[in-house]
């Protein structure tokens, strides 16, 4: 199994944070719409981002939160794109 750095988790965590952060934000806001790629691509790659340090660090209930909040959002990006 490809091992990824220690460096490169921790960067792809804070990026899974301010991606879903982000996202929230947006939305929260009324800057762009819940049903918009640009959100479910942030929650997606955010929740990516997320999964890959808590695995790294054997953190179960991290990865599989994330993991279920990546399956909606990409449910959610299926539809959008077959309308």
């Amino acid at each position: 199994m490809y091992k990824v750095n220690h460096r490169a988790e921790n960067y792809l965590g804070w990026y899974g944070v301010l991606a879903i952060l982000t996202a929230y934000l947006l939305v929260s806001f009324n800057l762009i719409q819940a049903s918009s790629l640009v959100y479910q691509l942030l929650n997606l790659t955010g929740a990516g981002g997320i999964i890959v340090e808590a695995l790294s660090k054997k953190d179960v209930q991290p990865a599989v939160l994330n993991a279920i909040w990546a399956l909606i959002a990409l449910l959610a990006i299926v539809s959008l794109l077959i309308k």
